[in-house]
């Protein structure tokens, strides 16, 4: 930093916020750190008081804080985000589309190790909106040796960008509810309409919604039906315990389907099953999805629709955050479950 007058200082970059205060009508910012003088400024700072101002002197092989903020938003987004200029020392990754935020942990790990740099997002897996934040790049002080962001460029070109927005696909799904009480219309099906709001939040076509009764060849058949119809997502609802008369898992089984994982250490949805038959999805869900407004379908779900191919390791890796805590009101996906 240098200390010069304020006549001087057309053209430099100040150091500091400046502050304006009218008493009994504001307070407040009249100039942000980073602000580049101009001459209309000159006699607005001397109307505040500041003869003199602290500006950024640079030296050989420093960068300011702005221009730093801005190569490390270059170096780390990816696909479907975009920046805009620096604010206050730190530029801010925006969603270009709705979809699945993805991280490149490791890579964001090694990125924060390097002296002074500082970049914060949201979580991996995280679903999110067009022209929602993502995360905030900046360095700690005003200046920094350029030699850090160098040293994040590397990285990036070495690895890819550390994020990424993965867009919805438009899939075909088809609903299938089992159990004899809703086939012979002793009880209502609660599941269909559950299951109909949770596919309309993403790009999808239905298919549509059968009621099976508890024969395996029943539910068996309808499984290929919809894989005939071209389904890329088969969603089964109703007799996925373990009890002998719940026949769902074992009519999945006996379609030919490859079982990735029956169970998940998450709660609610313990009973939770994910397979594939061919390239299509099929998804056993539990009742709890009746009563519960999120559970592992939820987390399932926008992998699903971003053309992620999940295995056996994604779902073992739920256990650690895999426990709800049941919030009076639910802020999904605002909160730890499923990560």
């Amino acid at each position: 930093m240098e200390k010069i007058a304020v006549q001087d200082a057309v053209g430099t970059i100040l150091c500091q916020d400046i502050t304006k205060i009218i008493p009994g009508e504001f307070k407040g910012r009249a100039f942000k750190k980073g602000h580049v003088i101009r001459e209309e400024d000159v006699e607005t700072l001397l109307n505040l008081g500041k003869e003199h101002i602290y500006v950024w002197a640079p030296e050989p092989g420093e960068i300011h804080e702005n221009d730093a903020a801005l190569r490390l938003a270059e170096a780390t987004a990816g696909q479907n985000i975009s920046f805009g200029e620096p604010n206050e020392g730190k530029c801010s990754l925006t969603a270009e589309v709705k979809g699945l935020f993805k991280v490149n942990s490791q890579l964001l790990y090694e990125i924060n190790s390097v002296d002074m740099v500082s970049i914060a997002s949201l979580p991996t897996n995280f679903p999110v909106e067009k022209d929602q934040k993502l995360a905030g790049a900046r360095v700690i002080p005003l200046v920094v040796p350029e030699e850090q962001v160098l040293q994040v460029e590397k990285l990036c070109r070495e690895q890819g960008a550390a994020f990424q927005v993965k867009p919805y696909h438009k899939l075909k799904a088809g609903i299938i509810t089992t159990g004899s009480e809703v086939y012979k219309g002793r009880i209502e099906d609660k599941f269909g309409p559950v299951m109909k709001e949770k596919i309309a939040a993403f790009e999808s076509e239905l298919l549509g919604h059968v009621l099976c009764d508890d024969d395996l060849d029943m539910i068996e058949s309808s499984i290929h039906n919809f894989v005939n119809q071209g389904a890329d997502l088969i969603i089964l609802t109703g007799g996925m315990s373990v009890d002998p008369d719940d026949l769902t898992p074992g009519a999945i089984k006996k379609s030919g389907a490859r079982i990735v994982t029956y169970g998940v250490p998450a709660q609610p949805g313990n009973m939770f099953l994910c397979a594939y038959l061919g390239k299509t999805v099929l998804v056993g869900v539990p009742g709890c999805a009746m009563f519960n407004r999120t559970t592992v379908l939820d987390v399932v779900l926008p992998r699903i629709f971003a053309g992620e191919e999940l295995v056996k390791a994604d779902f073992i890796k739920m256990g650690e955050g895999g426990l709800c805590s049941a919030c009076k009101e639910c802020t999904y996906p605002q909160c730890y479950f499923g990560r």
